[in-house]
């Protein structure tokens, strides 16, 4: 989103400027999770019907005391313009330009139990190999439905080693199969 985008990048500035951009980054992460996480929120903030006034008030008492000056000041910079209900895509637009700023490259990857630290390093080094010479931000995900193995997402690239996958591929093949019956 292009006003997402936008915002973000003048954040990325004044966090710059500022010699704050560590911090930022860990406020816009709070702000993201916590609006993901509470609907009702994001909501208000998209909602009409609230003054200004009361949305600010609302962002000051739900992160007033969790993130810097430089943030609060922001998001009531982003209220009196009118633009609180980006305020979820501002703080993804962020991190992607943080990470593309600070050369860092982040893997997800899913399997059915968690990976042990020996395993996790494997990972690590093997994402390492294909990121060339960026940091490394392994994200890790449990999901019991693809039964076993894992699916490893790179970029725009994945690699999914998923027994949930084979099983998938085995039952179209046998589908797409045609097979004489013999008698």
């Amino acid at each position: 989103m292009i006003v997402a985008s936008r915002y973000a990048k003048s954040l990325l500035d004044l966090s710059l400027e500022k010699k704050q951009l560590d911090e930022t980054r860990k406020d816009m992460k709070v702000i993201a999770t916590v609006c993901e996480q509470n609907r009702d929120l994001v909501t208000l903030l998209n909602s009409p019907v609230v003054k200004t006034d009361k949305k600010i008030e609302i962002l000051n008492a739900v992160f007033g005391k969790s993130i810097s000056k430089l943030s609060i000041s922001f998001l009531t910079l982003l209220a009196n313009k009118r633009r609180e209900g980006f305020i979820p895509q501002i703080a993804t637009s962020f991190d992607e330009l943080y990470k593309k700023k600070m050369n860092i490259t982040t893997a997800v990857i899913k399997t059915a139990i968690g990976l042990d630290d020996k395993l996790k390093k494997r990972v690590l080094e093997i994402v390492k190999q294909s990121a060339g010479n960026s940091e490394i931000e392994l994200i890790e995900k449990v999901d019991p439905s693809i039964i076993g193995g894992f699916v490893l997402s790179i970029s725009d690239r994945q690699l999914d080693e998923s027994v949930k996958h084979k099983l998938a591929s085995l039952k179209k093949n046998l589908l797409d199969s045609k097979y004489i019956s013999v008698n």
